[in-house]
Protein backbone atom coordinates (compact mmCIF):
# COMPACT_ATOMS: atom_id res chain seq x y z
CA UNK A 1 0.00 0.00 0.00
CA UNK A 2 1.30 3.43 -0.93
CA UNK A 3 -0.31 6.87 -1.23
CA UNK A 4 0.69 10.49 -1.01
CA UNK A 5 0.16 14.11 -2.01
CA UNK A 6 2.33 17.15 -2.87
CA UNK A 7 2.84 19.82 -0.27
CA UNK A 8 1.92 22.28 -3.02
CA UNK A 9 0.53 21.37 -6.43
CA UNK A 10 2.76 23.72 -8.39
CA UNK A 11 6.50 24.22 -8.41
CA UNK A 12 8.89 26.34 -10.46
CA UNK A 13 11.43 24.51 -12.61
CA UNK A 14 14.68 24.16 -10.68
CA UNK A 15 12.97 24.29 -7.28
CA UNK A 16 12.14 21.54 -4.78
CA UNK A 17 8.93 19.52 -4.93
CA UNK A 18 7.87 18.08 -1.57
CA UNK A 19 5.83 14.88 -1.66
CA UNK A 20 4.20 13.46 1.46
CA UNK A 21 4.03 9.66 1.26
CA UNK A 22 2.80 6.80 3.43
CA UNK A 23 3.63 3.19 2.61
CA UNK A 24 3.88 -0.17 4.35
CA UNK A 25 6.89 -1.02 2.16
CA UNK A 26 10.41 -0.50 3.56
CA UNK A 27 11.33 1.65 0.56
CA UNK A 28 9.84 3.36 -2.49
CA UNK A 29 10.76 5.57 -5.42
CA UNK A 30 8.91 8.11 -7.55
CA UNK A 31 8.61 8.05 -11.33
CA UNK A 32 7.84 11.34 -13.00
CA UNK A 33 5.85 11.67 -16.23
CA UNK A 34 4.72 14.72 -18.19
CA UNK A 35 1.32 15.04 -19.86
CA UNK A 36 1.84 16.06 -23.47
CA UNK A 37 1.02 14.73 -26.91
CA UNK A 38 1.62 11.46 -25.11
CA UNK A 39 2.55 10.61 -21.54
CA UNK A 40 6.32 11.07 -21.39
CA UNK A 41 8.59 9.48 -18.79
CA UNK A 42 10.93 12.15 -17.40
CA UNK A 43 12.91 10.68 -14.49
CA UNK A 44 12.98 8.34 -11.52
CA UNK A 45 13.97 9.46 -8.04
CA UNK A 46 16.49 7.85 -5.77
CA UNK A 47 15.21 5.32 -3.24
CA UNK A 48 13.35 6.76 -0.23
CA UNK A 49 12.80 4.94 3.09
CA UNK A 50 9.16 4.02 3.58
CA UNK A 51 7.02 4.88 6.60
CA UNK A 52 3.38 4.01 7.26
CA UNK A 53 1.14 6.64 8.80
CA UNK A 54 -2.57 6.30 9.48
CA UNK A 55 -5.04 8.91 8.19
CA UNK A 56 -6.80 11.20 10.67
CA UNK A 57 -10.07 9.62 11.85
CA UNK A 58 -13.38 11.13 10.79
CA UNK A 59 -15.26 12.91 13.59
CA UNK A 60 -18.29 10.72 12.83
CA UNK A 61 -16.37 7.79 14.36
CA UNK A 62 -17.22 5.39 11.54
CA UNK A 63 -14.43 2.88 10.99
CA UNK A 64 -12.75 3.35 7.62
CA UNK A 65 -13.82 6.96 7.17
CA UNK A 66 -11.07 9.56 7.15
CA UNK A 67 -11.50 13.22 7.98
CA UNK A 68 -11.64 15.41 4.86
CA UNK A 69 -11.04 18.49 7.03
CA UNK A 70 -7.73 17.52 8.65
CA UNK A 71 -4.29 17.48 7.06
CA UNK A 72 -2.88 13.96 6.91
CA UNK A 73 0.66 15.02 7.87
CA UNK A 74 2.35 12.21 5.97
CA UNK A 75 6.17 12.06 6.01
CA UNK A 76 7.79 14.57 3.59
CA UNK A 77 10.28 13.68 0.85
CA UNK A 78 12.03 16.19 -1.42
CA UNK A 79 12.90 16.07 -5.10
CA UNK A 80 14.48 18.95 -7.00
CA UNK A 81 12.78 19.57 -10.33
CA UNK A 82 15.38 19.92 -13.12
CA UNK A 83 15.60 23.41 -14.57
CA UNK A 84 15.23 22.07 -18.10
CA UNK A 85 11.84 20.46 -17.50
CA UNK A 86 9.28 22.28 -19.68
CA UNK A 87 6.06 23.77 -18.27
CA UNK A 88 3.25 21.29 -17.92
CA UNK A 89 1.17 19.01 -15.74
CA UNK A 90 3.18 16.10 -14.38
CA UNK A 91 2.37 12.79 -12.70
CA UNK A 92 4.28 11.51 -9.69
CA UNK A 93 3.89 7.71 -9.78
CA UNK A 94 4.67 6.18 -6.37
CA UNK A 95 6.32 2.78 -6.75
CA UNK A 96 6.79 0.73 -3.58
CA UNK A 97 9.26 -2.02 -2.85
CA UNK A 98 12.90 -2.83 -3.55
CA UNK A 99 14.56 -2.56 -6.95
CA UNK A 100 13.44 -6.02 -8.10
CA UNK A 101 9.83 -5.28 -7.23
CA UNK A 102 10.00 -1.80 -8.76
CA UNK A 103 11.41 -3.11 -12.04
CA UNK A 104 8.38 -5.37 -12.32
CA UNK A 105 6.11 -2.28 -12.36
CA UNK A 106 5.86 -1.05 -15.98
CA UNK A 107 6.17 2.61 -16.88
CA UNK A 108 2.85 4.40 -17.20
CA UNK A 109 1.46 5.22 -20.62
CA UNK A 110 -1.61 7.14 -21.80
CA UNK A 111 -3.86 4.33 -20.52
CA UNK A 112 -2.40 4.56 -17.02
CA UNK A 113 -3.00 8.20 -16.13
CA UNK A 114 -6.01 7.45 -13.95
CA UNK A 115 -5.48 5.45 -10.78
CA UNK A 116 -4.13 5.38 -7.26
CA UNK A 117 -0.49 5.56 -6.09
CA UNK A 118 -0.07 8.69 -8.20
CA UNK A 119 -0.68 12.41 -7.87
CA UNK A 120 -0.31 15.33 -10.26
CA UNK A 121 1.57 18.59 -9.93
CA UNK A 122 2.37 21.54 -12.19
CA UNK A 123 5.79 22.79 -13.28
CA UNK A 124 5.88 26.50 -14.00
CA UNK A 125 8.67 28.31 -15.91
CA UNK A 126 11.20 30.43 -14.06
CA UNK A 127 10.06 33.43 -16.11
CA UNK A 128 6.26 33.37 -16.52
CA UNK A 129 5.11 33.94 -20.08
CA UNK A 130 8.50 33.09 -21.58
CA UNK A 131 7.28 29.77 -22.96
CA UNK A 132 3.75 30.69 -24.07
CA UNK A 133 1.12 33.37 -23.60
CA UNK A 134 -1.74 30.94 -22.96
CA UNK A 135 -2.25 30.02 -19.29
CA UNK A 136 -4.12 26.81 -18.52
CA UNK A 137 -5.71 26.87 -15.06
CA UNK A 138 -6.13 23.42 -13.59
CA UNK A 139 -9.26 23.38 -11.40
CA UNK A 140 -7.55 22.07 -8.28
CA UNK A 141 -10.08 23.36 -5.72
CA UNK A 142 -12.82 21.40 -7.48
CA UNK A 143 -10.60 18.32 -7.60
CA UNK A 144 -10.17 18.50 -3.81
CA UNK A 145 -13.90 19.01 -3.21
CA UNK A 146 -14.60 15.64 -4.87
CA UNK A 147 -11.50 13.78 -3.67
CA UNK A 148 -12.70 10.93 -1.44
CA UNK A 149 -9.19 10.02 -0.25
CA UNK A 150 -9.73 6.47 -1.52
CA UNK A 151 -6.98 4.02 -2.32
CA UNK A 152 -6.87 0.62 -3.98
CA UNK A 153 -9.48 -1.44 -2.14
CA UNK A 154 -10.16 1.37 0.37
CA UNK A 155 -13.33 3.50 0.21
CA UNK A 156 -12.82 6.25 2.75
CA UNK A 157 -15.86 8.24 1.55
CA UNK A 158 -14.65 11.63 2.73
CA UNK A 159 -15.13 14.85 0.78
CA UNK A 160 -17.64 17.70 0.47
CA UNK A 161 -20.33 15.33 -0.79
CA UNK A 162 -19.85 12.22 1.31
CA UNK A 163 -19.52 12.61 5.07
CA UNK A 164 -18.47 16.29 4.98
CA UNK A 165 -17.19 18.05 8.10
CA UNK A 166 -18.84 21.27 9.26
CA UNK A 167 -16.91 24.06 11.00
CA UNK A 168 -18.98 26.58 12.94
CA UNK A 169 -16.24 29.17 12.49
CA UNK A 170 -15.39 31.98 14.89
CA UNK A 171 -12.18 33.72 15.98
CA UNK A 172 -11.55 34.84 12.41
CA UNK A 173 -12.43 31.42 10.97
CA UNK A 174 -15.10 31.30 8.23
CA UNK A 175 -18.19 29.21 8.81
CA UNK A 176 -18.80 26.28 6.48
CA UNK A 177 -17.74 22.84 5.30
CA UNK A 178 -13.98 22.39 5.62
CA UNK A 179 -11.61 20.52 3.35
CA UNK A 180 -7.87 19.95 3.60
CA UNK A 181 -5.80 19.91 0.40
CA UNK A 182 -3.18 17.78 2.16
CA UNK A 183 -4.85 14.44 1.45
CA UNK A 184 -4.10 11.68 -1.07
CA UNK A 185 -6.65 10.28 -3.49
CA UNK A 186 -5.04 9.42 -6.79
CA UNK A 187 -5.90 10.75 -10.24
CA UNK A 188 -9.42 10.75 -11.74
CA UNK A 189 -10.67 14.03 -13.27
CA UNK A 190 -7.27 14.85 -14.76
CA UNK A 191 -7.43 11.71 -16.90
CA UNK A 192 -10.95 12.44 -18.16
CA UNK A 193 -10.91 16.16 -19.02
CA UNK A 194 -7.37 17.46 -18.95
CA UNK A 195 -5.21 14.68 -20.39
CA UNK A 196 -6.95 14.39 -23.80
CA UNK A 197 -7.18 18.17 -24.17
CA UNK A 198 -3.54 18.75 -23.23
CA UNK A 199 -2.49 16.04 -25.70
CA UNK A 200 -4.49 17.79 -28.43
CA UNK A 201 -3.02 21.20 -27.54
CA UNK A 202 0.50 19.86 -27.92
CA UNK A 203 -0.25 17.87 -31.07
CA UNK A 204 -1.62 21.09 -32.50
CA UNK A 205 1.46 23.09 -31.60
CA UNK A 206 0.02 25.42 -28.95
CA UNK A 207 2.56 26.62 -26.42
CA UNK A 208 0.85 26.65 -23.03
CA UNK A 209 1.85 27.34 -19.44
CA UNK A 210 -0.05 26.04 -16.42
CA UNK A 211 -1.19 27.12 -12.97
CA UNK A 212 -3.42 25.94 -10.13
CA UNK A 213 -6.38 27.63 -8.49
CA UNK A 214 -4.13 28.39 -5.51
CA UNK A 215 -1.60 30.14 -7.76
CA UNK A 216 -4.35 32.37 -9.12
CA UNK A 217 -5.77 32.97 -5.65
CA UNK A 218 -2.45 34.04 -4.16
CA UNK A 219 -0.80 36.06 -6.92
CA UNK A 220 -2.46 39.30 -8.08
CA UNK A 221 0.11 39.58 -10.91
CA UNK A 222 -0.20 35.99 -12.14
CA UNK A 223 -2.20 36.84 -15.28
CA UNK A 224 -0.10 39.85 -16.35
CA UNK A 225 2.20 37.95 -18.77
CA UNK A 226 -0.65 36.09 -20.47
CA UNK A 227 -3.09 36.98 -23.23
CA UNK A 228 -5.47 34.06 -22.74
CA UNK A 229 -6.62 32.15 -19.65
CA UNK A 230 -8.16 28.68 -20.07
CA UNK A 231 -10.66 27.14 -17.66
CA UNK A 232 -11.10 23.46 -18.51
CA UNK A 233 -13.60 20.74 -17.59
CA UNK A 234 -15.27 21.00 -14.18
CA UNK A 235 -14.39 24.30 -12.49
CA UNK A 236 -16.92 24.65 -9.68
CA UNK A 237 -15.08 26.17 -6.69
CA UNK A 238 -13.61 29.69 -6.85
CA UNK A 239 -12.34 32.13 -4.25
CA UNK A 240 -13.22 35.82 -4.35
CA UNK A 241 -9.57 36.56 -5.12
CA UNK A 242 -9.69 34.30 -8.18
CA UNK A 243 -12.73 36.11 -9.51
CA UNK A 244 -11.18 39.52 -8.85
CA UNK A 245 -8.01 38.55 -10.74
CA UNK A 246 -9.88 37.23 -13.78
CA UNK A 247 -12.27 40.18 -13.85
CA UNK A 248 -9.33 42.60 -13.82
CA UNK A 249 -7.59 40.56 -16.53
CA UNK A 250 -10.58 40.89 -18.86
CA UNK A 251 -11.15 44.56 -18.10
CA UNK A 252 -7.50 45.15 -18.96
CA UNK A 253 -7.90 43.58 -22.39
CA UNK A 254 -7.01 39.99 -21.52
CA UNK A 255 -9.08 37.09 -22.84
CA UNK A 256 -10.63 34.00 -21.24
CA UNK A 257 -11.94 30.77 -22.76
CA UNK A 258 -14.16 28.68 -20.51
CA UNK A 259 -13.97 25.18 -21.96
CA UNK A 260 -15.79 24.22 -18.78
CA UNK A 261 -19.09 24.32 -16.91
CA UNK A 262 -20.57 24.46 -13.41
CA UNK A 263 -18.01 27.26 -13.33
CA UNK A 264 -17.61 29.42 -10.22
CA UNK A 265 -20.70 27.92 -8.56
CA UNK A 266 -19.39 27.97 -4.96
CA UNK A 267 -17.16 30.50 -3.20
CA UNK A 268 -14.31 29.16 -1.06
CA UNK A 269 -12.28 30.73 1.75
CA UNK A 270 -8.66 29.65 2.15
CA UNK A 271 -7.54 28.66 5.66
CA UNK A 272 -4.68 26.90 7.49
CA UNK A 273 -1.94 28.74 5.67
CA UNK A 274 -3.72 28.15 2.35
CA UNK A 275 -3.56 24.36 2.74
CA UNK A 276 -7.33 24.03 3.31
CA UNK A 277 -10.54 25.83 2.40
CA UNK A 278 -14.03 26.33 3.77
CA UNK A 279 -17.30 26.81 1.88
CA UNK A 280 -20.80 27.26 3.29
CA UNK A 281 -22.53 24.86 0.90
CA UNK A 282 -25.86 23.02 0.95
CA UNK A 283 -24.13 19.74 1.78
CA UNK A 284 -25.02 17.74 4.86
CA UNK A 285 -24.59 19.19 8.34
CA UNK A 286 -25.35 16.40 10.82
CA UNK A 287 -28.86 15.23 9.99
CA UNK A 288 -29.70 18.43 8.10
CA UNK A 289 -29.80 17.99 4.34
CA UNK A 290 -29.94 20.18 2.43
CA UNK A 291 -28.21 22.75 4.56
CA UNK A 292 -29.75 26.12 3.69
CA UNK A 293 -29.12 28.92 3.27
CA UNK A 294 -25.83 28.04 1.64
CA UNK A 295 -24.30 31.48 1.82
CA UNK A 296 -21.29 30.74 -0.40
CA UNK A 297 -23.43 30.19 -3.48
CA UNK A 298 -22.32 33.02 -5.77
CA UNK A 299 -25.54 34.11 -7.44
CA UNK A 300 -28.27 34.61 -4.75
CA UNK A 301 -28.50 37.98 -3.02
CA UNK A 302 -27.35 38.23 0.61
CA UNK A 303 -28.08 36.92 3.17
CA UNK A 304 -28.85 33.76 1.19
CA UNK A 305 -25.74 33.94 -0.99
CA UNK A 306 -22.84 36.08 -2.14
CA UNK A 307 -24.85 38.28 -4.50
CA UNK A 308 -22.29 38.22 -7.33
CA UNK A 309 -23.73 36.03 -10.10
CA UNK A 310 -21.04 34.02 -11.84
CA UNK A 311 -22.50 34.83 -15.25
CA UNK A 312 -21.42 38.46 -14.89
CA UNK A 313 -17.96 36.98 -15.51
CA UNK A 314 -18.61 33.86 -17.60
CA UNK A 315 -21.84 34.84 -19.37
CA UNK A 316 -23.58 31.68 -18.15
CA UNK A 317 -24.63 29.95 -14.94
CA UNK A 318 -25.29 26.40 -13.80
CA UNK A 319 -28.68 27.52 -12.50
CA UNK A 320 -29.76 28.09 -16.12
CA UNK A 321 -28.15 24.88 -17.33
CA UNK A 322 -28.34 21.33 -16.09
CA UNK A 323 -26.68 18.06 -15.29
CA UNK A 324 -26.82 14.36 -16.06
CA UNK A 325 -26.18 12.47 -12.81
CA UNK A 326 -25.95 8.75 -12.28
CA UNK A 327 -22.87 6.80 -13.25
CA UNK A 328 -20.29 9.48 -13.98
CA UNK A 329 -19.89 10.74 -16.66
CA UNK A 330 -23.27 9.27 -17.64
CA UNK A 331 -25.14 8.44 -20.82
CA UNK A 332 -26.31 11.76 -22.21
CA UNK A 333 -28.08 13.34 -25.18
CA UNK A 334 -25.96 13.53 -28.34
CA UNK A 335 -27.88 16.20 -30.25
CA UNK A 336 -25.18 18.87 -29.93
CA UNK A 337 -25.58 22.65 -30.01
CA UNK A 338 -28.03 24.22 -32.46
CA UNK A 339 -25.90 26.75 -34.33
CA UNK A 340 -26.70 30.47 -34.30
CA UNK A 341 -24.84 33.30 -36.08
CA UNK A 342 -22.86 30.95 -38.32
CA UNK A 343 -21.11 33.95 -39.90
CA UNK A 344 -19.33 34.67 -36.62
CA UNK A 345 -15.54 34.15 -36.61
CA UNK A 346 -15.93 31.37 -34.05
CA UNK A 347 -17.49 29.19 -36.79
CA UNK A 348 -15.02 30.11 -39.54
CA UNK A 349 -14.06 27.06 -41.58
CA UNK A 350 -16.63 24.75 -39.98
CA UNK A 351 -19.13 24.89 -42.85
CA UNK A 352 -21.94 24.95 -40.28
CA UNK A 353 -25.21 26.72 -41.12
CA UNK A 354 -27.64 28.50 -38.82
CA UNK A 355 -30.84 28.18 -40.88
CA UNK A 356 -30.75 31.76 -42.16
CA UNK A 357 -30.57 30.32 -45.68
CA UNK A 358 -34.04 28.82 -45.22
CA UNK A 359 -32.80 25.34 -44.30
CA UNK A 360 -32.53 23.64 -40.93
CA UNK A 361 -29.75 24.89 -38.65
CA UNK A 362 -26.85 22.52 -38.14
CA UNK A 363 -25.80 21.08 -34.78
CA UNK A 364 -22.26 21.45 -33.44
CA UNK A 365 -21.05 18.20 -31.88
CA UNK A 366 -24.00 16.12 -33.07
CA UNK A 367 -23.43 12.44 -32.36
CA UNK A 368 -21.11 13.10 -29.42
CA UNK A 369 -21.75 13.53 -25.69
CA UNK A 370 -20.79 17.20 -25.94
CA UNK A 371 -23.62 18.45 -23.70
CA UNK A 372 -22.85 17.70 -20.06
CA UNK A 373 -22.28 15.92 -17.90
CA UNK A 374 -22.90 19.38 -16.44
CA UNK A 375 -23.71 22.45 -18.50
CA UNK A 376 -24.29 26.16 -17.96
CA UNK A 377 -26.75 28.53 -19.60
CA UNK A 378 -27.94 32.12 -19.87
CA UNK A 379 -31.45 33.42 -19.38
CA UNK A 380 -32.80 33.99 -22.89
CA UNK A 381 -35.85 34.55 -25.05
CA UNK A 382 -36.50 33.91 -28.73
CA UNK A 383 -36.90 36.90 -31.03
CA UNK A 384 -39.35 37.07 -33.95
CA UNK A 385 -36.87 35.24 -36.18
CA UNK A 386 -36.57 32.37 -33.71
CA UNK A 387 -33.06 33.33 -32.60
CA UNK A 388 -32.22 32.87 -28.91
CA UNK A 389 -30.99 36.10 -27.36
CA UNK A 390 -29.75 36.63 -23.80
CA UNK A 391 -32.09 38.78 -21.72
CA UNK A 392 -29.50 39.85 -19.16
CA UNK A 393 -32.06 39.44 -16.37
CA UNK A 394 -29.78 37.03 -14.51
CA UNK A 395 -26.60 39.13 -14.73
CA UNK A 396 -25.38 37.97 -18.14
CA UNK A 397 -23.60 40.91 -19.87
CA UNK A 398 -25.56 42.81 -22.53
CA UNK A 399 -22.89 42.00 -25.11
CA UNK A 400 -23.28 38.22 -24.66
CA UNK A 401 -24.00 36.57 -28.02
CA UNK A 402 -25.52 33.08 -28.00
CA UNK A 403 -23.73 30.99 -30.62
CA UNK A 404 -25.07 27.56 -29.74
CA UNK A 405 -27.96 26.29 -27.66
CA UNK A 406 -29.35 22.97 -26.43
CA UNK A 407 -32.77 23.15 -24.77
CA UNK A 408 -33.24 21.18 -21.55
CA UNK A 409 -36.81 20.42 -22.47
CA UNK A 410 -38.91 19.32 -20.75
CA UNK A 411 -37.55 20.59 -17.45
CA UNK A 412 -37.34 17.57 -15.20
CA UNK A 413 -36.73 18.13 -11.53
CA UNK A 414 -35.77 14.52 -10.89
CA UNK A 415 -32.13 14.31 -9.84
CA UNK A 416 -31.75 11.36 -12.20
CA UNK A 417 -32.35 13.21 -15.46
CA UNK A 418 -30.79 16.08 -17.32
CA UNK A 419 -32.44 18.83 -15.38
CA UNK A 420 -32.70 22.45 -14.46
CA UNK A 421 -29.46 23.47 -12.83
CA UNK A 422 -28.68 22.47 -9.29
CA UNK A 423 -31.45 20.65 -7.45
CA UNK A 424 -32.02 23.48 -4.97
CA UNK A 425 -32.58 26.12 -7.67
CA UNK A 426 -36.36 25.51 -7.74
CA UNK A 427 -36.46 26.32 -4.02
CA UNK A 428 -34.51 29.52 -4.54
CA UNK A 429 -36.21 30.43 -7.85
CA UNK A 430 -39.64 28.78 -7.67
CA UNK A 431 -40.79 30.42 -10.91
CA UNK A 432 -38.92 29.57 -14.09
CA UNK A 433 -38.45 32.93 -15.81
CA UNK A 434 -36.48 31.65 -18.80
CA UNK A 435 -36.15 28.38 -20.69
CA UNK A 436 -33.21 26.33 -19.43
CA UNK A 437 -30.55 25.47 -21.97
CA UNK A 438 -26.89 24.61 -22.30
CA UNK A 439 -25.42 27.71 -23.91
CA UNK A 440 -22.28 28.42 -25.91
CA UNK A 441 -21.53 32.10 -26.37
CA UNK A 442 -19.16 35.03 -26.29
CA UNK A 443 -19.00 38.56 -24.91
CA UNK A 444 -16.57 41.44 -24.54
CA UNK A 445 -15.74 43.49 -21.46
CA UNK A 446 -12.40 45.01 -22.46
CA UNK A 447 -11.08 41.60 -23.46
CA UNK A 448 -13.13 38.76 -24.92
CA UNK A 449 -14.72 35.89 -23.01
CA UNK A 450 -15.75 32.67 -24.80
CA UNK A 451 -17.75 30.05 -22.95
CA UNK A 452 -18.36 26.51 -24.16
CA UNK A 453 -21.08 26.02 -21.53
CA UNK A 454 -20.31 22.32 -20.98
CA UNK A 455 -17.82 20.32 -18.95
CA UNK A 456 -17.09 17.82 -21.71
CA UNK A 457 -15.95 20.19 -24.46
CA UNK A 458 -12.25 19.44 -23.79
CA UNK A 459 -12.91 15.70 -23.96
CA UNK A 460 -14.73 15.86 -27.30
CA UNK A 461 -12.08 18.20 -28.72
CA UNK A 462 -9.14 16.31 -27.25
CA UNK A 463 -10.32 13.01 -28.67
CA UNK A 464 -11.16 14.76 -31.96
CA UNK A 465 -14.65 13.26 -31.94
CA UNK A 466 -16.18 16.14 -33.91
CA UNK A 467 -14.38 18.27 -36.54
CA UNK A 468 -16.62 21.27 -35.86
CA UNK A 469 -15.74 21.31 -32.15
CA UNK A 470 -12.06 21.00 -33.02
CA UNK A 471 -12.23 23.86 -35.53
CA UNK A 472 -14.14 26.14 -33.16
CA UNK A 473 -11.54 25.44 -30.48
CA UNK A 474 -8.75 26.35 -32.92
CA UNK A 475 -10.56 29.53 -33.90
CA UNK A 476 -10.96 30.57 -30.26
CA UNK A 477 -7.36 29.81 -29.36
CA UNK A 478 -5.91 31.45 -32.46
CA UNK A 479 -7.97 34.61 -32.04
CA UNK A 480 -7.84 35.02 -28.27
CA UNK A 481 -4.21 34.02 -27.72
CA UNK A 482 -3.43 37.53 -28.95
CA UNK A 483 -4.44 40.33 -26.62
CA UNK A 484 -6.05 43.14 -28.59
CA UNK A 485 -3.90 46.27 -28.16
CA UNK A 486 -5.71 49.23 -26.57
CA UNK A 487 -6.32 52.15 -28.92
CA UNK A 488 -3.27 54.39 -29.22
CA UNK A 489 -0.87 51.79 -27.81
CA UNK A 490 1.14 51.49 -31.00
CA UNK A 491 0.16 47.88 -31.51
CA UNK A 492 1.74 46.45 -28.37
CA UNK A 493 -0.18 44.93 -25.46
CA UNK A 494 0.45 42.60 -22.56
CA UNK A 495 4.23 42.74 -22.95
CA UNK A 496 4.39 42.27 -26.73
CA UNK A 497 2.09 41.70 -29.68
CA UNK A 498 2.47 38.88 -32.20
CA UNK A 499 0.50 37.19 -34.99
CA UNK A 500 -2.82 35.67 -34.00
CA UNK A 501 -1.77 32.19 -35.14
CA UNK A 502 1.62 32.22 -33.45
CA UNK A 503 0.70 29.69 -30.78
CA UNK A 504 -0.85 27.24 -33.22
CA UNK A 505 2.03 27.25 -35.68
CA UNK A 506 4.80 26.89 -33.10
CA UNK A 507 6.40 23.43 -33.13
CA UNK A 508 5.06 20.87 -30.66
CA UNK A 509 7.02 20.53 -27.44
CA UNK A 510 9.18 17.44 -27.01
Amino acid sequence: MIEGYPSRESVTAGEVLTLHVSTDAPEFRVRFHRLGSELEFMAESAVFPGELRNPPPHPDGVAGHASPAAAWNLPPYEYRIPEEWPPGIYLAHLVEGDEERARAVPLLDDTGIEGFAREFFIVRPRRPGSYGRILYKKSTFTRHAYNRSDNEGMSRDSNFYENPVWDEGGEGRPRGHKLSMHRPGGVIDLAYWDAPFIAWLERSGYRVEYCTDLDLHEDPELLAPYDLLLSVGHDEYWSAEMRDRVTAHVRGGGNVAYFSANTAWWRVHLTDGNTAFVSDTDHRVGEEYPHLPATDLWWPAPPDGVGEPENTLTGVSFRNGGMWPGDWPGDRPTSGYTVQHADHWVFAGTGLRDGSDGGEPDALGAGTALIGYECDGAAFAYDDAGVARATGQDGTPESFLILGIFLLDPVNESFHHLKWGHWNCPEREPRITSPRAATMGIHTAGGTVFTAGTTDWPTVCGREEDPGVVRVTRNVLDRLSHRTPPEGSGGVAGGGGRPVTADRTAPPVR
